[in-house]
């Protein structure tokens, strides 16, 4: 994958990659932890410039819900969306909107040649649904 992005194969860019692929929508801090698993020395820094090329190469997708911080994916170039728990923070993706409500077309566009649409649920997830109706 990261040849096929012209990236230079590190073991850091591999362990980070690996690890957004493991975790699903972590945050940096999850990142760095998983990559320490593998990698014990490996520096803050060195994962946050790993973060920037994978999303810059179009390898990993950056997202950040209102009042979260930066989260990462490996689900790219789909244009799929997100369900946010409002009590304990989970991320899910969800497939793009169907349906009339919320609209994904621009009432005016002002010129912009639109490519992507971003969706955010926000919620309870079904554990924090039950505990709050225990």
């Amino acid at each position: 994958m990261l040849r096929g992005a012209a990236l230079r194969v590190t073991r850091p860019r591999v362990a980070v990659l690996n690890a957004v692929h493991a975790h699903p929508h972590a945050d940096t801090d999850s990142i760095i932890g998983a990559v320490r698993r593998e990698l014990p020395k490996v520096s803050h820094q060195a994962v946050y410039n790993s973060l920037h090329a994978l999303t810059a190469a179009g390898l990993v997708r950056r997202i950040q819900p209102a009042g979260s911080v930066a989260r990462y994916e490996s689900r790219v170039g789909d244009n799929h969306h997100h369900v946010v728990c409002r009590s304990c923070g989970l991320v899910a993706d969800v497939d793009c909107a169907a349906g009339e409500a919320p609209c994904l077309t621009a009432s005016d566009d002002n010129g912009f040649s639109i490519d992507e649409a971003e969706v955010v649920y926000w919620g309870q997830c079904p554990a924090c649904s039950t505990a709050d109706n225990s």
